[in-house]
Order: structure tokens, then C-alpha cells, then sequence
């Protein structure tokens, strides 16, 4: 048992509950610690002779709160310093505990480059959903969204990024990657995830979003193909991909009035880019490449699922 400070006497005594407290107090609820730690835990280092390595859910805590606020190494470890509620959900007390410093950290998330365990910390999050009966199956929604990277050549190699690209959306040309889910119709929780450079149109990655038990599909114009409509009407998938207008040829009062009734039911699938983006701050790519990238697109996805269900997984 940790001794109790005084510092620690009059936070406990506060009268109000932050914003950031209720988040991580709900969040530490929700998160399947266990079934997580145990993923990780045959690849972190093992104690021997050497510095005795930082516990392993401490570290994967302090991992999560750099995905919620979109931190930096550095600016991790500097929150661990000044902000008392980030330090009591990574169980760190400053007069007992050592705050790991930016290089631990960062060890630690090249230890998840490294094996690829964001991905499959996606897949166990989804597992554990589905346990829970909060995953379902039965029909897809699919989206993409662009994140933009640096554009700036004021770097060591004194050029962009080249695994990024353009793109036009609109009137206005975008410079960076995109972000494809697929998200199930009816919890509106993301079951798949592809990241691909910014010009890769959306269509070309539908194949790889939907399940193999999908009964129904739903995706926005730029997902429209006739070959893929006959392909998903002879395999006995509804179709509920909007209807594109083609050239000299306008969309009838049928299409529209089925458009709006899909449009109503895919618009579920917003709601993951919502949190990733205006919850947790992901607008602009941290890293250079899309492999980096991808591995934290993985750990946002997953945290976000469980952020939409927290307060079904706390009262359960």
C-alpha cells in the first residue's frame, strides 16, 4: 500500500470533479486492463540484471492518455509532471513512483510498431465488444476521411513526406492520407480498418471494409460502382450505396427518395471520425510514413469504440 501524502490528502479534497476526471475515470471503467496487459506482455521486456523495466500497465496507460490528448513524447512526460489526475490514472505517486521520461515512452511505442499489437489490440477491443454484445453483425457502413500531413520541405530530407499524396475534395486539394472503416449498421462501432495515401480512391479499398457475413452495405457516391452493385444483389447483399448522378443524366424522384433514406442510415459512420478527430484532437499525421501512422489510426479506433460505449460497458 502507497503511503498518503498531504498533496495527495487535499486533492481527494477538492470539491469539484474536472472534465479530464470524469473522462479517465469512465475510460478506466470501460478498458478491459487484463485481456490488453496480457496481449503485450510476452513481448515487454522481462526484469534481469539490467534497470528493472516500468510496469507494463502503467505504460500502457500513459500510452492511451497520448492518444486521448494528442501528445508528444515530451509532452507526455512534462503532463506526468504538472497534472496530478494524468499521474492518478497512470498509479503514479511524485513522492514513490518514478515518472518515465520521454525515451521510455517512446521505447514503449516503438515496442507496439514493432509487433504490430495495435492491430491486434483493435481486434481483441472488438472481441471483447462482441462479447459484451455491444459489436454486431449483420450489415456495414463504409467511410473514408482524410488526415492531413505536413506539407512543409523544411526538414533533414528537404522534401515532403513521399508515401503521402493529394488529393481534390471539392474545390480544395488535400495533402496527406485517408482513413477507410468499416463500421457496423447498427452499433455504429468500427470493425475494420484500412489507411492508404490521400489520391487511393474509395471504392478500391470497399472490398477489404466489409465482412464476410454482411447482409446489407451502405456507403456514400464515392463508393458507387455497377459492377459491385450486381456483384452484392447476386450474393444477396442489399445495396445501400447512394446513387451517383451520371454525365447528362439526372437522378430520378425514386433515386433521390432512396438516397435520403440511406443517407439517414449511414451517417452512423460519421460519428467514429467525430470522436477521433474533435474528441481525441487527430486531425494532422504525427508521423512520417503510413505504417507509423497506421499503428496509431489502430489504437485511436480501438479506444474510440470504447469511448462510444463507456457508459454501457460502466453500468454493466
Amino acid at each position: 500500500m502507497k503511503q498518503i501524502t498531504f498533496a495527495s490528502m487535499i486533492y481527494e479534497n477538492k470539491k469539484k470533479e474536472t472534465r479530464r476526471e470524469k473522462f479517465l475515470r469512465a475510460m478506466n471503467q470501460a478498458i478491459p486492463w487484463d485481456r490488453l496487459v496480457s496481449l503485450i506482455e510476452p513481448y515487454y521486456p522481462q526484469a534481469g540484471n539490467g534497470r528493472r523495466p516500468m510496469p507494463l500497465e502503467q505504460m500502457l496507460r500513459i500510452y492511451f492518455m497520448q492518444q486521448w490528448y494528442n501528445l508528444s513524447d515530451p509532452a507526455m512526460e512534462d503532463s506526468l509532471y504538472d497534472i496530478e489526475s494524468m499521474r492518478r490514472f497512470a498509479d503514479i505517486d511524485l513522492g514513490e513512483d518514478p515518472v518515465p521520461d520521454e525515451t521510455t515512452i517512446l521505447h514503449f511505442r516503438r515496442l507496439l510498431e514493432q509487433h504490430e499489437l495495435t492491430a491486434r489490440l483493435l481486434e481483441d477491443v472488438n472481441t471483447f465488444l462482441e462479447e459484451k454484445g455491444l459489436l454486431l453483425k449483420g450489415g456495414s457502413i463504409v467511410d473514408a476521411s482524410i488526415i492531413s500531413a505536413p506539407s512543409s520541405t523544411k526538414n533533414r530530407e528537404k522534401k515532403r513526406d513521399t508515401k503521402m499524396s493529394s488529393t481534390r475534395k471539392g474545390n480544395k486539394w488535400h495533402f496527406g492520407m485517408k482513413v477507410h472503416v468499416g463500421v457496423d449498421a447498427k452499433s455504429g462501432l468500427v470493425h475494420t480498418v484500412e489507411v492508404t495515401t490521400a489520391k487511393d480512391h474509395d471504392v478500391t479499398v470497399l472490398p477489404n471494409l466489409v465482412r464476410e457475413d454482411d447482409q446489407a452495405l451502405f456507403g456514400d457516391k464515392g463508393y458507387f460502382s455497377d459492377n459491385l452493385k450486381r456483384e452484392a444483389r447476386e450474393d444477396g447483399v442489399y445495396w445501400g450505396v447512394l446513387e451517383k448522378r451520371k454525365r447528362g443524366k439526372g437522378l430520378s424522384s425514386s433515386q433521390k427518395k432512396r438516397n435520403k433514406k440511406h443517407a439517414s442510415i449511414r451517417a452512423k459512420v460519421e460519428h467514429c471520425f467525430r470522436v477521433i478527430k474533435c474528441q481525441f484532437g487527430y486531425v494532422k499525421t504525427r508521423y512520417r510514413g503510413l505504417e507509423k501512422n497506421a499503428v496509431q489510426v489502430y489504437s485511436l479506433v480501438a479506444l474510440g469504440n470504447l469511448y462510444q460505449v463507456r457508459h454501457q460497458l460502466v453500468n454493466t
